[in-house]
């Protein structure tokens, strides 16, 4: 079952690293009392995602931001050693969290998978963005295919502009 608008998201855990070392976000503690924009992509270092998807995010993020956003999250279904690399690679700290979904049991949970053992590269998430208010969905646009429109920095932001 794929999750839509007014859903609850579900309880599950994701990774990031740090300067620290490796850290845990739960998802049903940390969206709490906040508004995310979170957004999936299939893969780090991947052509689309590193050419258009995260930086529309880390360019737009505090324009995202004065709208009312508390943090702005990119998942993938990748390691967290590879997501802090990309983290660096990509400039985006502390204008994009990047949090690994090494499992692919959040991207599941969600309905949001997809298979791409056909092309060698297993489980990957869809790309999506999504609007969380207290850890409920106001806003979700899933991407068909390979395409790269609705869940744009740009997309988001015009969401937001409308609804505020």
């Amino acid at each position: 079952m794929t999750i839509s608008e007014g859903s609850k998201l579900p309880a599950c855990k994701l990774r990031g690293m740090d300067s620290n070392g490796v850290y845990t976000v739960e998802i049903e503690k940390h969206f709490i009392d906040k508004k995310i924009v979170l957004f999936s992509l299939p893969g780090a270092f991947t052509p689309t995602c590193s050419a258009k998807h995260l930086p529309g995010f880390v360019e737009y993020s505090s324009d995202i931001k004065n709208k009312g956003v508390d943090e702005i999250i990119c998942i993938a279904v990748n390691d967290h050693f590879v997501m802090n690399a990309w983290e660096k690679d990509q400039n985006s700290k502390g204008k994009v969290t990047l949090l690994a979904d090494g499992n692919g049991e959040f991207t599941e949970a969600l309905g949001l998978a997809m298979d791409r053992s056909n092309f060698g590269l297993g489980l990957r998430g869809k790309r999506f963005a999504m609007i969380v208010e207290n850890s409920i969905i106001t806003h979700l646009a899933v991407e068909e295919g390979g395409e790269f429109n609705v869940s744009s920095a740009e997309s988001i932001l015009k969401v937001l502009d409308k609804n505020s």
